[in-house]
């Protein structure tokens, strides 16, 4: 009798733990529909149309006919592509790594447990850069380093010549023009962990003689590890997509000297019309982020 009466009570206990199951599952269905139509379809839509013909004008059209591997082939054999791939990769490395990365590390470290008050002002100016539209901060450093800009009228004042930089130097300019924008961001981050590090490890460490440079080297950055390879992450994703800034400061101009991967898809994609082409390379760029985020995460030891 006692085993019987057990028996029910299992299986009324499981059939509780269904119904809240299902009841569970039917409040997340309006979620996973969203998903489904505005996230999971759109990138399974990408992964076909890149090995498609789809365009928006002529006969690929009417008929988007199932290429394979084509665009791949055609865009390894495009040197256009080539130039994009080494472009991308300078203003990855410049931008990110070397700008943002570094450059917020800086301001994080100089403003580390300084007067609360001079914190939020200067952190008010800094982020004041990160919040403003691509667009704006575009045309702000176009207003500025134009030919009849303010740098040229300053360099006049000081009686030397004025420089066409967005034609001399105009990947330096879109370089600058993104590091200023976007180092907020990593100034955030490690200002919030360098703020979590104990005053008291870093002092018993100059008392046993540690200097500023080792202290920071082998006791602060091994304990912010994990923030560093974050921010790393986040901003190199982020700048492998920038667009707007580019596009608008020079058009992937003059030539092909500033034209990234997203200028070059934009183009075959949208000036050349060919879709399949350029879905195909932005696959290569969501493969680039996806291979250096794992190396970021390789090189600084941390599980994947």
């Amino acid at each position: 009798m006692s085993s019987s009466t057990a028996v029910d009570g299992g299986s009324s206990s499981r059939k509780k733990q269904n119904r809240k199951l299902w009841a569970s599952a039917l409040f997340l269905l309006p979620a996973w529909l969203l998903l489904l139509i505005f996230f999971i379809g759109p990138i399974l839509l990408t992964f076909y149309f890149a090995f498609t013909n789809l365009s928006l004008t002529g006969s690929e059209a009417q008929s988007t006919q199932f290429v394979g591997f084509s665009n791949f082939l055609n865009m390894f054999q495009d040197p256009n592509f080539r130039i994009s791939v080494m472009k991308t990769v300078i203003f990855l490395l410049f931008s990110a790594i070397i700008g943002q990365q570094v450059l917020g590390f800086i301001l994080a470290l100089l403003m580390k447990e300084k007067n609360p008050a001079f914190r939020r002002v200067i952190g008010i100016i800094i982020i004041a850069g990160w919040v403003t539209p691509e667009i704006v901060v575009a045309f702000c450093w176009v207003a500025f380093l134009n030919d009849s800009g303010t740098l040229n009228a300053l360099l006049q004042q000081v009686g030397l010549k004025p420089v066409a930089w967005l034609f001399t130097f105009p990947m330096a300019s879109v370089i600058i023009a993104n590091i200023w924008h976007g180092t907020a961001f990593s100034m955030l981050v490690f200002q919030a962990a360098l703020d979590d590090v104990p005053k008291s490890i870093e002092e018993a460490a100059v008392v046993d003689g540690a200097s500023r440079f080792q202290v920071l080297y082998k006791i602060v950055l091994p304990m912010i590890k994990g923030s560093v390879v974050t921010n790393m992450i986040l901003v190199t994703l982020q700048t492998l997509g920038v667009f707007t800034l580019i596009y608008a400061m020079t058009g992937g101009g003059p030539g092909t000297s500033t034209q990234t991967l997203p200028i070059f898809m934009y183009n075959q994609a949208f000036v050349n019309y060919q879709l399949g082409y350029g879905t195909a390379i932005s696959l290569i760029l969501l493969l680039i982020g996806v291979l250096v985020s794992v190396l970021y995460l390789k090189s600084m030891k941390v599980k994947v």
